[in-house]
């Protein structure tokens, strides 16, 4: 793979990117859990849920964008 370090860069910062979505999805559904009266036990795995789904989404729109090869 021949790529320009400022193409791995520009590829690192989606991934980035995606990876900080991820984890404001997953901040976002233990503040749900939270609000709705649930312990902090029982939301961690609906972070954990929300984080790897919001990955799973993000990291083939990356793969279609061309951007990971």
């Amino acid at each position: 793979m021949n790529s320009s370090p400022s193409q791995s860069a520009f590829t690192a910062a989606w991934i980035l990117v995606a990876v900080l979505l991820s984890l404001v999805v997953a901040l976002i559904a233990v503040i749900l859990k939270v609000a709705q009266g649930e312990g902090l036990t029982t939301a961690l795995p609906s972070a954990a849920v929300a984080f790897a789904g919001t990955m799973a989404l993000c990291l083939p729109t990356l793969t279609a964008a061309g951007l990971l090869q």
